[in-house]
């Protein structure tokens, strides 16, 4: 299928050509223009780990850059990444952009200069990245939420909790809630719309235990709240 930048360019020559009028011309080049912003993603360098300077690493993905390729291994990333439109990319450079998306704050926009690739591509590389790395590895979520709420640290919590001044001696946990915005989506507004904050968000309540760690969440939900 032709881009969209390459059926606008048929559309000059045709136009030039007289073989459509003014009105067709202005009729389908309307239709053949992205609805996304078209960002310069080849005026930049492909994505290079070994030239990013360490502090850049460690600022953008969180991680540090010689402990990538442990990451890499304990994740078991393959190489490569195959997106559903055939977009390929390279296992290591697949983690980095999951891992700088989910860097706060940041965009697909501003991924651009560092991975010089096109939104959409950046979006899907994401979602596959996310995919597998759940697909493989999500069974561990449950599996250590088993082993943070056994009989025994349900007692070692509430002992930790009541030694320091807690007027209950049998309270684990602490409960906490957070709203996550999210974009205004086409459908269902009200169910996603959050009256409080003003905002489309989705919710996640967990439970976090004396030693920091989050021992159970419950979301994502929509929750529809008058203003």
């Amino acid at each position: 299928m032709a881009s969209f930048a390459k059926a606008r360019d048929e559309l000059l020559v045709a136009y030039d050509e007289g073989t459509i009028d003014d009105k067709e011309f202005a009729l389908l080049w309307e239709q053949n223009v992205s609805k996304n912003p078209s960002f310069p993603y080849k005026d930049y360098e492909e994505f290079d780990l070994e030239t990013m300077d360490p502090i850049e690493c460690k600022a953008e993905f969180r991680f540090e850059k010689n402990d990538l390729p442990s990451l890499t291994e304990a994740l078991q990333i393959p190489d490569p990444f195959f997106c559903q439109q055939r977009s390929v990319c390279d296992g290591m450079e697949g983690l980095c952009i999951a891992l700088k998306r989910f860097s706060y704050p940041c965009r697909y926009s501003d991924m651009i200069p560092r991975f010089a690739k096109p939104v959409p591509v950046l979006s899907m590389i994401t979602n596959t990245v996310v995919d597998f790395i759940y697909n493989t590895h999500g069974h561990r979520i449950m599996q250590w939420n088993n082993f943070l709420l056994d009989q025994l640290k349900l007692e070692q919590y509430a002992v930790a909790v009541a030694e320091k001044g807690a007027a209950l001696d049998n309270c684990y946990g602490f409960i906490d809630g957070t709203v996550r915005q999210i974009c205004r989506p086409q459908d269902n507004q009200r169910v996603v719309y959050n009256g409080h904050k003003r905002v489309h968000a989705i919710k996640f309540q967990s439970v976090t235990v004396p030693s920091g760690m989050i021992a159970q969440i419950y979301g994502p939900v929509g929750k529809c709240q008058s203003s």
